[in-house]
């Protein structure tokens, strides 16, 4: 019986093999194993995991992760050639559980398949919540969390500081007082259950967050209770932010009957406005899935993002004079520095997009499928084929890049966003390109800026900081990142004042 079900599964890999030879499809490394197909040639992190597949088989490399199929991109090249002739193609998302429960049932902008939905989601997140004018109405906001981080580093001067925990903080505040006008960490928390409620979810949502077996191999998901952990937690997720909306609701209802003095409108604010004047487009899951999309996007990223930059500064402290230098020159010591200053600081520019080169947050883009076969670097691609584009190898292949492992900021001079082809794009490329772009570099630049143009910054001893990368979505340190800072003499007056 053993010896039948030996000679079965010898014909079965030689034969699905030489089909895939035969239909031209990407080279697959064999074999490819009955149900779990690839998965066991994966590790974590999963996008080194991949690269080094890639070096073997080549940059077009079709794997299965179990029962389904994906394709991996690593040269610019390919990637050129899946975003512009075949970006339609690939507008769609793959049904993963994610998208399911936390992206109401693939209806929020992040999961929604390429279609009207998808384009009025699109259109409404770039005119009316992600616009030029509209983040500039909350630049105060975002100014005021960063102040208020400052202050307390001067205030705690002589303590070693956890920035990891002190930036994920700021972008959950900066985010949640656009989303709610509320903040829920650190200082001036007014309302303490509801800001325990909320970190909560935070926690749950993070550590749920990642590659979910059940998307693979459904039956381990069920053995391990994944979709069940997924529901409940967006009946967590749902509520709240519906508690808010119906918070809002009241405050507007009641501000109508008494105007009072003009204040920029909250992000839910917009919203609920909007709905008054057509409640069938503007559902109350239309606000809660926009909102929850903006949270999920725009927080763990940039924190992420700030703690490579300011251990990689550290470990540089030659870059990080530099930076001193010129926002010294060009910003000077009588004031903080604003928003609208980083278009000022172009080194800083140049050090932001070299950290999102090598520690891109997304470091295999939020993945895409074909809609429809479709040929890619000469291969044939099936219809419903997942893509990941291994950003991360990408950007630091030396065959792209001059000394990718070196942090040269200085190869970004003349660079203009955060973007340079098809060689840099941490915010994905084509139809599917991140909304949020704007938003994320103007927290980046503003924080950074402000905590190289108030503190001093060294390590907490003689060792180079560990810039090991640790597990997950938006590839975060391995150790947090701790440091020494004092406030700068010429900085003193300023910061006494906050």
């Amino acid at each position: 019986m053993i010896y039948h079900l030996l000679i079965f599964l010898i014909i079965y890999l030689i034969t699905t093999h030489f089909f895939s030879k035969i239909r031209n499809l990407p080279p697959s490394p064999f074999p490819t194993l009955p149900i779990i197909g690839h998965l066991h040639l994966l590790n974590k992190p999963l996008h080194r995991s991949l690269s080094l597949l890639s070096q073997r088989y080549g940059p077009v490399l079709l794997l299965h992760f179990g029962l389904r199929r994906v394709l991996v991109v690593s040269s610019p090249s390919i990637v050129e050639e899946c975003f512009t002739k075949n970006d339609i193609v690939f507008t769609n998302r793959p049904r993963l559980l994610a998208g399911k429960h936390l992206g109401y049932d693939y209806t929020s902008l992040a999961w929604v398949p390429y279609g009207d939905l998808w384009r009025n989601l699109r259109k409404l997140s770039s005119l009316e919540i992600l616009s030029s004018h509209r983040l500039q109405s909350l630049s105060t906001i975002r100014t005021s969390e960063v102040k208020l981080l400052i202050r307390r580093l001067y205030r705690n001067k002589e303590e070693i500081v956890d920035l990891k925990s002190a930036f994920f903080e700021l972008m959950l505040n900066m985010m949640m007082r656009m989303i709610a006008g509320k903040r829920y960490y650190g200082e001036n928390v007014e309302e303490v259950e509801e800001a325990a409620r909320f970190q909560g979810i935070v926690r749950e949502t993070f550590q749920l967050a990642g590659v979910n077996l059940g998307d693979f191999v459904p039956l381990l998901g069920v053995l391990k209770g994944e979709e069940r952990r997924f529901v409940e937690l967006q009946k967590k997720r749902d509520g709240f932010i519906q508690d808010l909306i119906e918070e809002h609701r009241k405050q507007m209802a009641i501000r109508s009957q008494s105007p009072c003095e003009e204040r920029n409108k909250t992000l839910i604010e917009v919203l609920l406005s909007l709905q008054e004047s057509d409640s069938e487009w503007f559902t109350d899951q239309i606000i809660k899935s926009l909102m929850l999309a903006l949270l999920g996007a725009g927080t763990d990223t940039s924190a992420a993002t700030m703690e490579w930059a300011m251990s990689l500064l550290v470990n540089n402290p030659e870059i990080l004079i530099k930076a001193q230098n010129q926002i010294d020159k060009l910003i000077g010591h009588d004031h903080l520095m604003s928003e609208s200053d980083a278009s000022k600081l172009p080194y800083l520019q140049c050090i932001i997009n070299e950290v999102m080169r090598m520690y891109p947050a997304g470091p295999l883009l939020v993945p895409h499928e074909s809609s429809r076969e479709c040929y890619i670097g000469g291969y044939r691609i099936p219809s419903g084929t997942m893509l990941l584009v291994n950003l991360w190898s990408i950007q630091n292949d030396p065959k792209v890049w001059d000394e990718p492992q070196k942090f040269k900021p200085e190869r970004f001079e003349g660079v203009e966003g955060g973007r340079d082809g098809f060689r840099l794009m941490p915010f994905g490329s084509g139809r599917r390109s991140c909304p949020g772009e704007g938003l994320a570099l103007r927290m980046l630049a503003l924080a950074l800026g402000s905590l190289l143009q108030c503190f001093e910054w060294e390590r907490v001893s003689q060792e180079m900081v560990d810039m090991t990368a640790g597990f997950g979505l938006t590839m975060p340190k391995a150790q947090a990142l701790l440091v020494k800072c004092k406030p700068r003499p010429s900085m003193l007056e300023v910061l006494s004042q906050l």
